[in-house]
């Protein structure tokens, strides 16, 4: 727990905090952020897609990050001073890389820094980066406290870590619990890559989206999927059907770190992508948003590898493995899908009038990376993530932005 929250200070001289006497069940009234829940042999697993969409996936990858909380946070009202939350985390074991941290959990008082917390142990989930294959290991439960809150009536929130899956097992007070009221704030679901889902970020409420929409005044379902912003029709389709306000989808990064598709294919997709996108919000702020500035990618083709040589060294880095002649024969880079997609956003707006396109690299570009370097070349660092958030809301939710408030008659800036 981070010792700058007051939740996180040990009680030495203050009389002991109360027992957390009041049990109440965790469920998906009490989540905001997930799309979907689902009780297993131990606790409730939020999801950030829905049932039909898991069904029709095979892959690994995305299994693994849809089931990361990120954007998902605990949100209820209570006069509570002492929480308790009973965990299972999952961590995840790369041989010869760094060990990762683990996931931390953040509590908000009022939308107010609060409190912090990890929890250690759980299962394990050991990936060989060579061949993906993975070792699932049973493990014991976790239990954060966050003591000192207020007496008050108050809204307490508490962010799910964003790059470790996570099982609520239970939610345990020392007064009543009831779920957090509907103050209603418009919702923006965001869609991207492991970047929009927070890697880097130091903590849950740290990534960008998480940042943007705390600036913006709004309610985030982030879909932002590690690895698996792939233009699959299943997550077009739970765009469709997610009651949105305003939507934003960054495309581009993950299709080159697979090779997944060449020039010919891309387009059509994204249409199609949109085109399913609108059958649900005909008329939503729907924001198309370019890859952020990545060097590595920038005229140089995927796949995207690992560096067995840094990785020998205890280092996590990436490369490109691609090939800058082979963009002749229709490989994406990072530069044509940024044209192709202010193409296709520019043709399409015509008959949209609430489609917009942001390039990426007015979040993050040249001067950024020079400042702030991508640590393994393809993800930034927390500072960098609240740069990119900090922008996002100006261009995006500040006036003028096509995410601005205008229900007054007038854009507002952000909150």
């Amino acid at each position: 727990m981070d010792p700058r929250h007051p939740a996180a200070r040990p009680d030495r001289e203050a009389a002991p905090a109360p027992a957390a006497t009041h049990t109440t069940p965790v469920t998906a009234d009490l989540l905001r952020g997930a799309l979907d829940t689902e009780r297993t042999g131990r606790g409730l697993l939020p999801h950030r897609l829905p049932a039909r969409a898991r069904a029709q996936n095979t892959d690994g990858q995305l299994a693994m990050a849809e089931s990361q909380p990120s954007g998902v946070r605990l949100a209820f009202r209570t006069a509570a001073t002492v929480v308790e939350l009973d965990t299972l985390p999952v961590k995840r074991v790369y041989p010869g890389a760094p060990p990762r941290p683990d996931g931390v959990y953040d509590l908000l008082v009022d939308g107010r820094p609060a409190g912090r917390a990890s929890a250690a142990g759980g299962d394990t989930v050991t990936v060989d980066p060579a061949t993906g294959r993975t070792e699932h290991r049973r493990g014991q439960p976790a239990t954060l406290r966050f003591t000192g809150l207020p007496g008050r009536t108050k809204d307490v929130e508490i962010w799910l870590p964003h790059d470790e899956t996570t099982e609520l097992l239970a939610l345990r007070t020392d007064a009543p619990v009831a779920p957090a009221p509907d103050r209603g704030r418009r919702v923006w679901t965001h869609h991207g890559s492991s970047i929009s889902q927070g890697s880097g970020a130091a903590s849950p409420t740290g990534t960008w989206p998480a940042l943007a929409a705390a600036l913006g005044g709004v309610e985030l379902v982030n879909l932002g999927l590690g690895g698996s912003a792939l233009l699959d029709p299943f997550t077009a389709r739970a765009l469709r059907d997610t009651p949105a306000d305003l939507i934003s989808l960054k495309l581009g990064i993950n299709l080159v770190n697979a090779d997944l598709m060449r020039l010919r294919a891309f387009g059509p997709a994204v249409h199609g992508f949109l085109d399913t996108v609108r059958e649900g919000h005909p008329a939503t702020p729907l924001l198309v948003v370019s890859p952020l500035l990545c060097p590595l990618h920038e005229d140089t083709p995927g796949p995207t590898a690992f560096d067995t040589a840094a990785l020998a060294s205890g280092r996590l880095l990436f490369r490109a493995a691609g090939d800058p002649a082979e963009r002749a024969a229709g490989k994406l880079t990072l530069t044509v899908v940024r044209e192709e997609l202010e193409r296709i956003v520019r043709e399409r707006a015509a008959e949209d009038p609430h489609l917009h396109y942001l390039d990426g690299r007015a979040l993050y570009g040249e001067a950024d990376a020079a400042e702030l370097p991508l640590p393994d070349a393809l993800h930034p660092d927390a500072a960098a993530h609240r740069r990119i958030g900090e922008r996002f809301a100006r261009l995006a939710f500040g006036p003028g932005g096509p995410f601005a408030d205008t229900a007054d008659g007038a854009a507002r800036p952000p909150v």
